[in-house]
């Protein structure tokens, strides 16, 4: 049997994907808020369009999302049904200093967070909680500008010390920030940055990138310190780069894009730069911000274990101009001809779930944990509002068997699988409620219309027996 009996399966949400109550219980405003369904929506997440508020002409998913704000019991209740060893959440950093820069938090947060935890242990669900899903406070990049300034390393401290001593004996495992390396793709998303008029662009995004290590690094100091118990870990957007044939220049190509997406890992897992991201730095004349003690504190506070999303490997190319090009989470590559796409797109490639953690697992040799990985698609209920999503167990099952491969055939130590989305909610890169990922359909459209009703789909029974049977089972019956 591939999986030890205390494996960790579970499902994952966002606290902007899913929550809403934007503006309920003292909460602040946030990045994540502001970001609009619609054609607007992408270049606003890459700092390319400065929209830091409300406006009549846009629809604000992340606003009301599924109103988990209100219905947290009854998903929890739901996920437990289906049998959850734990649960992937995250915290709204709004809710718990509305403005980013309070000394002091907000109580009426920190207690909603507190009543999930203790509903969820009295379940038998552990949380496994991100610090940071995107979320920026709105006061933060207007009078600091995101991720940019240094200070936002101690604004992140004092969440992270809350935390972690509010919910000692709560929470035992903890992500510092989610898809780290979408910082570099969607850097308003991921650091709130806003680029201004002739600004360096790259600058920007490495001081940002430097300032969220030395915040992760301070967090998994901190997390140790506070309590022993707890295990911290990092995130990453993975999915290896293919070349796109043997010729010598794509293989390199296809090594250098996967060096880019590593590098926060390298320096989260391994505690330095890698000397590859230090030389290209140099070439384009960008400065990191080290100051003293960076380097050291880097060095000392690696983190417990490697998390990751993946939906999609992708494929290098040098000339890319005439290879067709396939859609992505946020990443765009050349299509790959050997395999399937969903229907927004992205390459489907089980294998290179298998590939992913292999590539990961010999780089760092730590614990590895899948904290997303699911099928977005366009789900359609009958009358009784029940959908039959062969297709997104299909997806699953094949992932879950390349997943089990890695462990028992290659030796990769794996700790859990949280699906992504285990619950319909608002999509990161689009916007949209129509791109579904769930096994609890919520009845609500990209319009925000609908009675928010949660019906199982049929893949809810299906994962239900996956965790029964620890993955042994993977049958559609």
């Amino acid at each position: 049997m591939p999986f030890s009996k205390d494996f960790l399966w579970g499902g994952a949400t966002a606290a902007n994907q899913c929550e809403g109550g934007y503006n309920l219980g003292g909460r602040g405003l946030a990045n994540v808020d502001v970001v609009p369904h619609g054609k607007d929506r992408f270049p606003i997440i890459t700092g390319e369009m400065k929209h830091l508020d409300f406006d009549d002409q846009h629809f604000y998913p992340a606003k009301e999302a599924i109103d988990m704000y209100h219905h947290w019991k009854e998903d929890l209740a739901l996920f437990a049904e289906m049998g959850f060893k734990i649960y992937r959440m995250s915290i709204a950093w709004t809710r718990i200093f509305p403005q980013g820069d309070e000394k002091e938090p907000n109580e009426e947060g920190l207690a909603f967070y507190e009543e999930i935890f203790k509903e969820c242990q009295r379940l038998g669900i552990e949380p496994l909680v991100t610090i940071t899903h995107f979320d920026c406070p709105i006061h933060l990049i207007k009078a600091y500008g995101g991720w940019r300034n240094r200070k936002m390393v101690d604004f992140y401290e004092n969440l992270a010390r809350t935390l972690f001593t509010r919910y000692k004996g709560l929470v035992h495992y903890w992500l510092t920030f989610n898809e780290i390396n979408m910082l570099l793709h969607a850097p308003f998303m991921g650091a709130g940055l806003v680029f201004e008029e002739g600004e360096n662009k790259e600058q920007a995004k490495y001081l940002a990138a430097h300032h969220e290590l030395l915040a992760s690094a301070l967090a998994t100091k901190i997390g140790h310190e506070i309590d022993s118990e707890n295990k911290i870990g990092c995130m990453l957007a993975a999915g290896d780069y293919y070349p796109y044939d043997c010729h010598p220049e794509n293989v390199f190509e296809a090594q250098q894009q996967n060096h880019d997406n590593l590098f926060f890992i390298d320096v989260q897992s391994r505690g330095k730069y890698p000397n590859y991201l230090l030389k290209r730095l140099e070439r384009e004349e960008i400065e990191l911000p080290i100051q003293p003690g960076d380097l050291e504190l880097l060095a000392k506070n690696t983190v417990d274990f490697v998390s990751f999303s993946y939906y999609a490997s992708r494929v290098a190319k040098v000339a890319e101009q005439d290879a067709d090009k396939s859609a992505g989470n946020i990443f765009e590559s050349v299509t790959n001809p050997y395999l399937e796409a969903s229907e927004w797109g992205w390459q489907i490639d089980p294998l290179g779930l298998r590939i992913t953690m292999n590539t990961i697992y010999d780089r760092y040799q730590k614990p590895l944990f899948i904290v997303e990985n699911g099928l977005g698609a366009i789900d359609k209920p009958d009358s009784d509002g029940f959908v039959t999503d062969d297709y997104r167990i299909a997806y699953m099952a094949a992932h879950i068997k390349e997943m089990k491969k890695a462990v028992e055939l290659d030796g990769v130590e794996l700790m859990g699988y949280t699906s992504w989305g285990c619950i319909d909610l608002v999509s990161a890169g689009t916007g949209e409620m129509s791109k579904r990922y769930g096994f609890i359909y919520v009845d609500r459209d990209d319009s925000g219309e609908g009675t928010l009703k949660r019906t199982p789909k049929k893949s809810f029974e299906w994962y239900k027996k996956v965790i029964a049977t620890n993955g042994e089972d993977l049958t559609n019956e």
